[in-house]
């Protein structure tokens, strides 16, 4: 098959397009797992985010951050605190106390004069999670938080990071407009060097065309 160039523009287009797609088929950041694979998170979490009885919540906020404070990809992040926020509806105080220990991480990086970028995403993506799973009339610790804001801090701490730029992405799949197209452009760009999160963008979107272009665009056309 003959390779083909494409213009920003319409690499912009076919972008938006695939990940405005997935925005009705429920909440971006819980109904689709990330591919990390063969490192380690919690516990599988079915599609139908009906959690492993056999998981005793109260180590939830103990196991979630052993798997975070190991330095692991923002990929096995975001699939972790995925499932940590599936099992977190079940249990308020398990939901309480682990935004409570990231939020207290987070800010303690801080205070300590030493900003940790990975600890500001961990918050802010686990309070957009929180935000789009727990149903109204629930009692949610992240209400008052807000999670892209603290996404993007982690993001101009951490200088370029494609990964964190498709968090962001997933995050503003509902606008606005403008931020989600330009974390879009950020993290094609960065998954021509990463094959993992390439995976990602064309799974997560069920379109191959993310692929294509991935492969096709020449370096520095994006």
């Amino acid at each position: 098959m003959k390779a083909h160039t494409f213009s920003r523009p319409v690499l912009s287009t076919v972008a938006v397009l695939a990940f405005t797609a997935f925005a009705h088929a429920g909440p971006p950041l819980i109904c689709h797992p990330i591919e990390i694979g063969q490192a380690r998170s919690l516990p599988w979490v079915e599609l139908n985010y009906k959690r492993d009885t056999s998981y005793d919540l109260k180590n939830l906020s103990q196991d979630t951050l052993a798997i975070l404070d190991s330095t692991t990809s923002v990929l096995v992040r975001m699939e972790t605190l995925r499932r940590a926020t599936i099992y977190a509806r079940q249990d308020p105080q398990a939901a309480k106390e682990l935004i409570t220990r990231l939020q207290a991480r987070a800010a303690d990086s801080d205070a300590a004069g030493r900003p940790d970028a990975l600890a500001w995403f961990d918050v802010g993506y686990l309070a957009e999670a929180y935000k789009q799973w727990m149903g109204k009339g629930e009692p949610n610790p992240a209400a008052g938080l807000d999670g892209y804001s603290l996404v993007r801090k982690a993001i101009s701490l951490r200088g370029s990071d494609p990964e964190m730029e498709f968090a962001a992405a997933m995050i503003t799949l509902l606008g606005p407009d403008g931020a989600h197209r330009d974390h879009v452009q950020k993290a094609m760009a960065g998954a021509k060097h990463d094959p993992l999160l390439a995976q990602n963008l064309a799974s997560t979107f069920n379109h191959p065309t993310i692929s294509e272009l991935l492969v096709a665009a020449p370096a520095g056309r994006f």
